[in-house]
């Protein structure tokens, strides 16, 4: 008899690591999870521990084995996907960073973009990487830290430090660490370091000398999915040595778990933030509406690009309502608490805890709730800040059907949030499109899965994975154009509202 065979997939997000196993089919078979803590030092700053980020990981993948009664042996590859952005700096020989991760969130590099766009810099890095001077990126992060961490900028210059997205870190551990640990990266993540030539897919030496940042630092950049694979797992007392063969940012992931290989294929993924990714194939397209040109994906030698629209406060919201407002228990309750009024009695909240990404782009920003009235109660607030994930998604929208020039017929979607139906109605409703929700969720995971699974002819091509992408529910448009529009009017009001907030 045979034994089944698996491939794995970490699934390292904002909140908390995951691992899943998938059978060939796309069939989920067993998952782990394990939240980390949140750290904010400072107004405005987000912050993980990279250590325990790390020890996470390897107990989700012990976990998840004995759970399933399996071994590394039964994995044939492993897939990694990670929270974007997120940079960590650590010393190459003792493997410990020099300080926490500094999460994408985080806003506290607002002084080294300015200074950037002072320089009038700003034009060249949109151009050269497709992205715009600001606090989400990788590269001001790793600035900040060599001017902050004491003696860290003299041992970057002297080659002792290496810098990594969540990605690079985990697979420099999961391939040996100190003891021989691959540092590598895939072409997704490098995109979104303010330091790779979207053309090249190499790092770009002048961008690095505007950031003062030693190139020695900077992993080896790899294709998203590749049959040289990028290392083996290492673990100690644990049998089975599989391949490290696929990463991809968490956005990247999630449209390639979509199948989204086709070029006008659109999915949004609702998580912490509201990602909003359009598959534009071999081309780049320059965004004029404040969205970003990114890689999608790149197959051995073939690369695709995509525009996307990046949300900073998604779920997260959720999670406010749940934790500092404390007027739900648990996410799943702000569905019936919204539910429990008709619409949200004139209320809009704009979630801008951290200012505004696409295509506002105000680190100004700040969280606003207004229209309140004596009638309005925990309900219209619960409701309107499961809204506020939808009419962020739709100014991501309109500005990525201006910039493509597609007219968007249905757009794919997942995450966490998906799971809510009243809020998967009223984005349908917003949008005045098919919104469209696969029977697996956790889409991230899947698109990690098959890009390492590709790689070791797992799965046959791209084909075969299109095969096995299975509908849930189609949620339909049903609001009149007076009601959609006029809520619009009233979201866009209170979008005005909460920019320009804190003085630059």
């Amino acid at each position: 008899m045979v034994e089944e065979k698996f491939v794995g997939a970490i699934d390292q997000g904002t909140t908390g690591t995951r691992f899943m196993i998938f059978d060939q089919n796309s069939n989920l078979i067993e998952s782990h999870y394990q939240e980390h803590k949140q750290i904010f030092p400072n107004p405005g700053w987000v912050e993980h521990d990279p250590m325990e980020i790390w020890h996470n990981t390897v107990y989700v993948i012990k976990e998840t084995l004995n759970k399933t009664h399996t071994s590394l042996g039964d994995i044939v590859a492993i897939g990694v996907t990670n929270q974007r952005e997120t940079t960590i700096v650590w010393d190459r020989y003792s493997g410990k960073p020099i300080y926490n991760a500094i999460v994408w969130q985080c806003v506290r590099t607002g002084d080294i973009c300015n200074d950037l766009k002072n320089q009038d810099l700003e034009a060249l890095f949109k151009e050269r990487t497709g992205l715009i001077l600001a606090t989400y990126f990788s590269g001001p992060k790793i600035r900040w830290l060599l001017d902050n961490v004491p003696g860290a900028a003299e041992k970057a210059e002297k080659g002792d430090l290496i810098f990594g997205n969540i990605d690079t870190w985990l697979i420099w551990n999961l391939t040996g660490g100190t003891n021989g640990g691959v540092h590598i990266t895939d072409v997704s993540n490098a995109s979104r370091t303010l330091l790779m030539n979207l053309k090249t897919l190499k790092w770009d030496t002048e961008l690095c000398h505007h950031f003062q940042i030693p190139e020695s630092m900077l992993p080896t950049i790899r294709p998203s999915s590749d049959k040289e694979c990028y290392g083996q797992v290492t673990f100690q007392g644990m049998s089975g040595k599989p391949p490290v063969s696929g990463d991809l940012g968490d956005q990247q992931a999630a449209l390639f778990g979509q199948t989204c290989f086709d070029p006008g294929n659109a999915k949004n993924t609702y998580g912490t933030g509201n990602f909003l990714l359009l598959n534009t194939g071999n081309k780049i397209v320059t965004s004029k509406s404040g969205l970003l040109t990114t890689v999608a994906y790149g197959i051995g030698n073939d690369t695709t690009y995509a525009l996307e629209g990046s949300v900073a406060i998604g779920g997260a919201a959720i999670q406010w309502l749940r934790d500092e407002l404390q007027i739900i228990s648990t996410a799943p309750e702000s569905e019936d608490l919204a539910r429990s009024v008709p619409n949200n009695g004139g209320v809009y909240f704009v979630p801008a805890f951290v200012g505004l990404f696409s295509p506002h782009w105000d680190n100004t920003a700040r969280g606003t709730l207004v229209g309140l009235t004596r009638g309005s109660g925990r309900a219209h607030i619960a409701r309107a800040v499961l809204e506020s994930i939808a009419f962020q998604s739709l100014d991501v929208f309109c500005a990525m059907e201006n910039d493509s020039g597609i007219k968007l017929r249905s757009l794919r979607v997942d995450g966490g949030a998906s799971k809510n139906n009243l809020l998967m109605q009223f984005q349908a409703d917003l949008l005045n499109i098919e919104c469209v929700r696969p029977i697996i969720e956790e889409t991230t995971a899947l698109g990690a899965a098959y890009a390492a699974g590709l790689a070791v002819d797992f799965w046959e091509d791209i084909d075969d994975l299109r095969e096995k992408w299975v509908v849930d529910r189609i949620f339909k448009p049903q609001m009149d154009d007076n009601q959609r529009n006029n809520m619009i009017l009233y979201w866009n009001k209170a979008i005005e509202k909460a920019k320009g907030w804190i003085e630059d």
